[in-house]
């Protein structure tokens, strides 16, 4: 069975060289691939870009850290997925429940922008770990290039699925839900607001309701 994370991968020269530069003047953070965080047996598996500078890329735990995190967690808290509305740093004492958040590619690239083969080349861990999803899963992809790693990862043409923020795309057993991406431009420049990111969890909720009444927002 593939893996769906490798700590020491270093299949990409250019990220593998920039983690080094970085780990030097920031000998206190991570600078090195973010595992997936989660519930192993998740029915929902959050999609993000890559690792932030100083956000995942510090504190080794997808969209900790950072402000792309603010948005994510707060909904994910107030849905049910989470036991708190903040991630701060790894020891937090954060958990997520039925949901797993990785990234289409798990190390930091420069100014935030994956090379093409950088995207593929990560891309067959994602591949393993859509594997594990059980059928009738969520997947939310944040932004366009998640949402393409998604379909690449599902050996499916980007042409047959458009990303478009809130829009659903049923894929054999799975369904492939896509949002703006959570970052600080989208949501401060108002691309992205709470209201319409809610909205979408309003329906990621419906397809995979919590397993007991846990006081979740229907």
């Amino acid at each position: 069975m593939e893996s769906t994370f490798d700590a020491r991968c270093t299949l990409c020269p250019r990220l593998t060289c920039f983690l080094s530069r970085v780990r030097e003047r920031h000998p206190d953070y991570h600078a090195a691939p973010v595992a997936p965080f989660g519930d192993a047996a998740a029915r929902f598996l959050v999609v993000g870009l890559a690792p932030g500078m100083h956000g995942a890329n510090a504190t080794g735990r997808p969209f900790t850290g950072d402000h792309a995190g603010i948005l994510l967690y707060e909904t994910l808290h107030r849905f049910g997925f989470s036991n708190r509305p903040t991630a701060v740093a790894m020891g937090d004492g954060l958990e997520l429940t039925d949901c797993r958040i990785t990234n289409a590619v798990k190390c930091l690239p420069p100014e935030n922008r994956p090379e093409t083969g950088e995207v593929a080349n990560c891309n067959p861990f994602l591949a393993a770990e859509l594997r594990t999803l059980p059928r009738g899963a969520v997947i939310l992809a944040l932004g366009t290039l998640a949402h393409n790693a998604v379909l690449r990862a599902l050996g499916l043409k980007a042409s047959a699925h458009r990303f478009g923020h809130g829009a659903e795309h049923a894929l054999d057993g799975l369904t492939l839900v896509d949002s703006y991406h959570c970052s600080r431009y989208n949501t401060q420049t108002r691309r992205l607001t709470p209201e319409m990111f809610r909205a979408v969890f309003h329906r990621i909720r419906e397809l995979i309701p919590p397993a007991r009444d846990s006081g979740t927002p229907g």
